[in-house]
């Protein structure tokens, strides 16, 4: 990923209350995740949605939160630890152009980062790899920063990975969609040491 994206020390800019107003969690959230889920957080930040995130899933569930900063991934964990849901998140350092799961999830979020990412192919292939088949994916890139064509670009970047649309969100001050991983779409890649 590229060296602009937001550097930890700005992380109060991700999670103040204005934001809380204008996109509540489980608001966006909560039609997508049940109790026992496993869910990614892909570009995590301070767990903004993190941290939710481990409410919906329940005692039962987990979230991995992942991102490429090991300070965004530090305050994830203490406001996890605030939040008494600390057991349920996984912490993942991902590599500046590799996430590296290991992890089969029935969900994953990718909210404001993917136009930050140099081949957003090989993510969302990655993604992909990681969900379990018929996984979902809620893409979310900002208006101001992502135009519609650019916007697009992702999601054909993504279909070609294998994802199907499923439709489209409506989320303040952004351009969402639902993406759902079809075998049938198209091929997996071979399998990790970990798969076997």
């Amino acid at each position: 990923m590229p060296e602009h994206v937001c550097p930890p020390w700005m992380s109060f800019t991700l999670t103040n209350v204005f934001r809380r107003i204008s996109q509540d969690p489980d608001r966006i959230l909560g039609g997508f995740i049940r109790p026992g889920d496993v869910v990614l957080d892909i570009g995590c930040g301070p767990g903004f949605f993190t941290v939710p995130m481990a409410r919906m899933v329940g005692a039962t569930g987990s979230v991995v939160a992942v991102d490429i900063h090991s300070g965004m991934l530090e305050r994830t964990r203490k406001r996890a630890v605030r939040a008494g849901v600390s057991g349920r998140i996984r912490l993942h350092l991902a590599e500046k152009d590799r996430l590296g799961l290991d992890v089969r999830a029935d969900f994953a979020l990718v909210f404001w980062m993917a136009h930050e990412v140099p081949d957003p192919g090989r993510l969302f292939a990655e993604i992909r790899d990681a969900l379990k088949p018929e996984g979902r994916l809620l893409l979310v890139e900002p208006r101001m920063h992502v135009t519609e064509d650019a916007f697009a670009g992702l999601v054909g970047a993504a279909e070609g990975a294998g994802f199907v649309r499923e439709g489209e969100e409506r989320i303040r001050l952004s351009r969402a969609v639902v993406l759902r991983y079809s075998a049938v779409a198209g091929p997996r890649s071979a399998p990790d040491e970990c798969d076997r």
